[in-house]
């Protein structure tokens, strides 16, 4: 009698990428809803002003963080009772934090331009480009494709368990030493990022998921760790194919990610707690 196997589930499968020297190339454009990078501004894309990030080390950017910084006005906030870091690797330092919860709730926004700014990022529309930062020179645009079920991945339990399907999703929030470019390409769906604004003296964090529409794009600055930083901001995609949740056949999202290859330094938060990610209608 033959056997009959179950479809192992897509969580996340990236390709090969296209290398970005951020020396020679440094502008990022969005034409026609696809990722540029370009040594100068083309005629007919609009510059924009990257949202004001963590400073990087030598360089103070206007309008960095501050303890007289207001609390965001987006995202769902939470206290923070506590956190465990782990020692640091090669590869970045990881801290488990404590929320004063039975679950988070994660707010859904539509990724405007003032939802991303409210969380260090800029949103960069079709016909619009900016200047990116880059401490690591040669970064890759990988295509990658994010399974409905990446979210039941958990990265931070032991090696017997860390491959395993979790019942629920967990928070899973990072920063690093440099700046993503997430591109909204999927044919029919909208990319979804997790983001988070954690106030360390507050002792206080604010969460949502930013829904981005087709043929747009998300970059987030260079954010090395800061002591002593009135507030942190965050993000996580292992979400990204949240949208496949709203029904229809669709069970992946294919997405594009400006990242280093085999280099940078992570910084990672997350928190135990089952997660709730409310969904978004079409716009």
């Amino acid at each position: 009698m033959p056997h009959t196997f179950f479809d192992a589930p897509l969580l996340i499968r990236d390709g090969i990428g296209t290398w970005v020297d951020t020396q020679e190339k440094p502008y990022v454009c969005n034409i026609d809803g696809m990722p540029t990078f370009k040594d100068k501004l083309p005629a007919g894309v609009k510059e924009l002003q990257p949202v004001a990030g963590t400073p990087v080390a030598g360089n103070p950017v206007a309008g960095s963080p501050s303890d007289s910084s207001p609390e965001p006005s987006w995202g769902r906030g939470y206290q923070v009772s506590g956190t465990h870091r782990l020692p640091p690797t090669k590869f970045g330092e990881e801290t488990k934090m404590e929320f004063v919860a039975t679950e988070v709730v994660y707010e859904p926004l539509w990724a405007t331009r003032e939802a991303a700014a409210a969380f260090g990022i800029t949103l960069i529309e079709p016909g619009q480009g900016l200047r990116m930062q880059s401490p690591i020179r040669h970064l890759e645009n990988t295509p990658f494709e994010y399974g409905m079920f990446a979210g039941q991945q958990c990265p931070y339990l032991d090696e017997e368990h860390r491959n395993q399907l979790q019942p629920t999703v967990c928070t899973d929030l990072e920063h690093h030493d440099f700046p993503h470019v997430f591109s909204s390409v999927d044919p029919q769906l909208p990319l979804v990022i997790s983001v988070g604004r954690y106030w360390p003296q507050r002792d206080r964090i604010f969460l949502a998921d930013l829904w981005v529409p087709r043929g747009m794009a998300l970059y987030m600055p260079p954010r090395p760790k800061i002591p002593n930083a009135a507030y942190i901001d965050l993000h996580g995609n292992r979400n990204s194919a949240l949208a496949c949740w709203r029904g229809g056949t669709q069970r992946s999202v294919q997405t594009l990610t400006l990242l280093p290859k085999d280099s940078g330094y992570f910084y990672w938060f997350w928190n135990a707690l089952p997660t709730v990610h409310p969904l978004l209608t079409q716009p």
